[in-house]
């Protein structure tokens, strides 16, 4: 690479002196001179020429001397590296030069080697802070790329050990949470362009943002629904806690969301909310060309299906035992044993409970009957009505009492 150099100095022979002393150099493409006779016309020819790498300039010029043209440089964004010269018994100003960022200095008359020696280490440091730079840009890139997938924390981390590690496919452990929203293509059918987009916008960032309060990383954007994944990319000890947390975050924020816009007379669907924990493929399927960090595998099906049993249990949060177990200390109810497709085994689910409804009195009824309907007693069918009586809004308990309604046998059932 070229090193441009700006000389700034008002002796007329200066300028043939020099390409006379570094015309080896300048032959072989290792540097080019350009030249300035005071500050004034210096500012212009960096106008001129940008690429200027750095500046060796005289103090004492006509119009603007080196001093104030030191100033000029270091206000400007892109600092130039200079070099001052000056007469030896000039020491004043050669220390007022260096306080106000000169890089180094040289005295008249000036001793050519002396020069080609301190032009080389300019040189080297202007490399050097280039370089700087450019990672530095490079890492400002990566942060901004990844901090659409993952927490500011996961980010700045990722950014600094380089986006390629933890990012290659593997297997892994992992929570994962699928969201989704009830008659969103009615919306989207029946809302104005400029109020869907707000709508759509302030939920999907919101709904991130609870994610990244729990360090999560989101996978997948389709639209309404949200993929987000714990313990991916870097470890989570706690991912199974910290998804049911998040869970219950989403779950709140997604209904104070839905209560503002229904004042604003938009109806906005409810959200469900599918989480499941297990072994999954992930990392980046998108090649060299596109980043695209997901999972892949049954883990992910399931807390799909998981979200989508909602829609059937009126509940808005269906756990699987997987998830529940990984928590521990888990606070919620039985749901049943359910039959996804795709799946030759049932899996048993829950509904995660906050504190105050875990400890009411109707969870403890609804466990007690729920245990009669998994054990085939007679009198489970009873204790369902009579939860739903005191309780109306418990749409669980009136799901499992219309099913034995219908003659179910025990807590197992086929949900697509």
């Amino acid at each position: 690479m070229t090193a441009t150099i700006l000389v700034v100095d008002d002796e007329p022979d200066l300028e043939a002196l020099v390409l006379q002393k570094f015309r080896r150099q300048i032959r072989d493409g290792a540097v080019a001179f350009v030249f300035a006779h005071d500050g004034i016309e210096a500012l212009a020819s960096i106008e001129q020429h940008p690429h200027v790498d750095m500046v060796v300039s005289d103090i004492n010029m006509p119009r603007m001397d080196g001093l104030s043209l030191l100033a000029k440089l270091q206000e400007a964004e892109d600092k130039k590296s200079t070099i001052i010269v000056s007469a030896y018994g000039d020491m004043s100003n050669i220390r007022t030069a260096m306080n106000r960022g000169a890089f180094d200095f040289l005295t008249k008359p000036i001793d050519f080697g002396d020069l080609e020696m301190t032009i080389d280490k300019t040189i080297r440091h202007v490399e050097m802070m280039r370089e700087a730079r450019r990672r530095q840009a490079e890492a400002e890139r990566a942060h901004a790329s990844l901090s659409r997938y993952f927490s500011p924390q996961i980010a700045s981390r990722l950014a600094a050990i380089g986006d390629s590690d933890g990012m290659e496919v593997h297997w892994r452990e992992i929570a994962t949470i699928f969201t989704d929203i009830t008659s969103f293509t009615s919306l989207v059918e029946t809302a104005a362009p400029e109020v869907l987009g707000a709508l759509l916008n302030e939920y999907v960032g919101g709904m991130t943002d609870v994610v990244f309060a729990h360090e999560g990383t989101v996978a997948k954007i389709i639209g309404d629904a949200i993929q987000v994944l714990f313990n991916a990319p870097g470890d989570q000890p706690d991912y199974a806690r910290r998804a049911i947390a998040c869970a219950h975050d989403l779950d709140i924020w997604a209904q104070a969301f839905r209560e503002r816009w229904k004042e604003k007379g938009v109806n906005f669907g409810v959200t469900r909310i599918g989480v499941h924990a297990g072994s999954a493929l992930v990392g980046n399927f998108g090649g060299s060309r596109f980043f695209d960090y997901t999972a892949y595998g049954d883990t992910v099906n399931t807390a799909a299906r998981l979200e989508a049993a909602n829609k059937h249990l009126g509940t808005r949060i269906c756990a699987s035992a997987a998830v529940a177990k990984g928590a521990g200390n888990f606070q919620g109810r039985p749901v049943g044993d359910i039959m996804l497709r795709g799946r030759s085994e049932p899996l048993r689910a829950f509904e995660p409970l906050q504190d105050a409804p875990f400890k009411a009195p109707a969870t403890a009824q609804y466990v007690e009957a729920f245990a009669k309907l998994e054990a085939g007693d007679a009198t489970a069918m009873p204790a369902f009505a009579a939860l739903v009586g005191l309780h109306a809004d418990d749409a669980l308990a009136g799901f499992h009492l219309k099913r034995l309604l219908n003659g179910a046998k025990g807590v197992r059932m086929q949900l697509e």
